[in-house]
């Protein structure tokens, strides 16, 4: 896959992973097209080390499935990290 399309693929899945997790989470266009990208990085690594299965095709519904699977474990940890604003205030 092409740089340009693991960008595409990255910054597709950040905003699907985005839809897919409930409540707001921070960040605008770049902030989601870089996790995007680093869960992309994330889940094809787990997918070649567990399932034996890198990113190798754009149009490959695994491929995309290890992408958005990746994202959304990248928000969730910085979800974690930065805090999504909602604590309760006495």
């Amino acid at each position: 896959m092409s740089f340009l399309g693991f960008l595409l693929l990255g910054l597709i899945a950040g905003a699907i992973a985005k839809l897919i997790l409930p409540g707001k989470q921070g960040g605008g266009w770049f902030i989601t097209l870089l996790l995007g990208v680093v869960g992309a990085i994330l889940g094809g690594w787990l997918g070649g080390l567990l399932l034996n299965r890198p990113l190798t095709e754009f149009w490959d519904l695994g491929t995309w499935a290890l992408a958005i699977g990746g994202a959304i474990i990248v928000l969730l940890i910085y979800g974690l990290i930065v805090g999504r604003g909602n604590k309760v205030r006495d």
